[in-house]
């Protein structure tokens, strides 16, 4: 950022860490030891394509871009929001599996020309009691944090608060609990 920027009051966003991701398997073994959260083999990349006719040939082909070359398969789905998001699944013991798979979409999609519109990387955890859980990751915010669905508009504030306490020295913990939007619908969930 220059001089007259910083005059104007204009800055940038912080740059994102794709690399952040791989601190993921060592937070899922905290996650189980402390809270008992397992992975469930399913991870997520959300972006938003352009707009316009050529937004629909983009939804279209945003799986095979990032399957060029032997990527991950990936399952591509559009919400209601027009938002695309594409699935990977691995065996959920494999989470550096997944996590693998995830950066290699991002990477893939971000050199595609599509950094500037990823939103975010969803990995999904569960309970033997049936408690669902997902580690965001905001891509232009460089950190991570907790959604705990109960159901349809209610989340558990409490485990939020536990998986952001167990994970803090894990992960980089977005500090603002206004950015921890509630991601209703999360595909393959």
């Amino acid at each position: 950022m220059g001089f007259w920027d910083a005059l104007r009051g204009r800055s940038r966003p912080p740059e994102a860490n794709l690399d952040a991701l791989f601190a993921l398997p060592s937070a899922a073994l905290t996650l189980e030891a402390s809270l008992g959260l397992r992975p469930t083999g399913l991870g997520s990349v959300c972006f938003r394509a352009a707009e316009g006719q050529a937004a629909i040939a983009t939804q279209q082909e945003a799986g095979a871009l990032v399957s060029v070359g032997g990527g991950p398969a990936t399952e591509s789905h559009v919400d209601e929001y027009g938002y695309t998001w594409l699935t990977v699944r691995s065996a959920p013991e494999d989470i550096s599996g997944l996590v693998t798979d995830l950066h290699a979409v991002n990477s893939a999609l971000e050199a595609q020309g599509f950094g500037t519109g990823l939103l975010c990387s969803v990995v999904g955890f569960s309970s033997q009691t049936g408690t669902i859980a997902y580690l965001v990751y905001l891509y232009k915010q460089g950190t991570f944090y907790p959604f705990c669905p109960v159901e349809p508009p209610m989340r558990d504030a409490l485990l939020e608060r536990q998986i952001r306490n167990a994970l803090s020295a894990d992960l980089p913990i977005e500090p603002d609990q206004g950015r921890w939007m509630p991601i209703w619908g999360i595909p393959g969930s």
